[in-house]
Parts: C-alpha cells; structure tokens; sequence
C-alpha cells in the first residue's frame, strides 16, 4: 500500500501544489499529478510556468514526446496514470481519490482552508483509509500568496 500524505490548511490550493512540486523536483522526484478537472489542470499547469517570479518547473502532459525526461507529468486519464506508477511519487490534485492509488509509493495531497475542499479531503481520507494505506496528516505553515 502507499503512504498518504495530507498537508492541510493552504491558503490556495494549487499555489501550494506548485511549491510542492518544486520541492519535491529538486529533491529529485518524478512527480506525476493527477486531475480529471480540465480547468483546474490547466491552472495548475499555467501556475508552474509562473508561480514564483524566476521559476518554471518543467512538465509535460501523459502523451508528450518528451514524457521520459519530464520530472513531472500532468495526467487526466486513469490508463495514463497506471503507466506512470514508476514515478513513485503522485500528487492528486482532483476531489477524489487517484485510481491506481496503491502503485505509487507516495502521494502527496493538499487541503485548502475552503470548506468544500476541506469536505472532499475527508472523504478521501476515509477512502485511502478504507483502502489501507498508510495516512499521515501535516499542518502547512502560513506561506505568502
């Protein structure tokens, strides 16, 4: 099973999903990043191009040609998700829990403050939980915007 880890109390979601990101790259993780929700994947993917004034993470969608030297890649389809397993590292950033889950040594989930974010993160808590995986919880410190 995977070991889960809720990082809670974001001010902004996917802000603090692109700081995330840029630790983990630097630390040397392949990160993939799952979301079925279009319009949320696509802020996120315009947010690493951006998200701090000299930064850019470099990512690329499931089906890039240059999916191999990528150190994170955006994925909205579950057979895509399966194939990336030996990425290690998942960071979901969808309302509910990733499938394939259990084939991915880490994942990585950030909680806003926002109530209904906060809700959905419960569930998904108890799903991993239901699933068996190993569940760790964090409170993030205060960040800028």
């Amino acid at each position: 099973m995977s070991r889960v880890d809720f990082a809670h109390g974001a001010h902004h979601r996917l802000h603090m999903a692109c700081h995330t990101t840029a630790r983990h790259v630097q630390a040397g993780h392949r990160v993939a990043v799952w979301c079925t929700d279009a319009r949320r994947l696509q802020r996120y993917d315009a947010l690493l191009w951006s998200f701090e004034p000299a930064s850019f993470i470099p990512h690329v969608r499931a089906h890039d040609p240059l999916l191999a030297h990528a150190p994170v890649i955006l994925v909205d389809q579950p057979a895509d998700l399966a194939s990336l397993a030996s990425c290690g590292w998942l960071l979901n950033l969808d309302l509910h829990c990733p499938p394939h889950a259990g084939q991915f040594a880490r994942i990585l989930e950030i909680v806003s403050e926002h109530p209904d974010d906060r809700q959905a993160a419960r569930a998904r808590w108890q799903q991993y939980r239901q699933q068996g995986h190993e569940l760790r919880s964090h409170a993030l410190a205060a960040r800028p915007h």
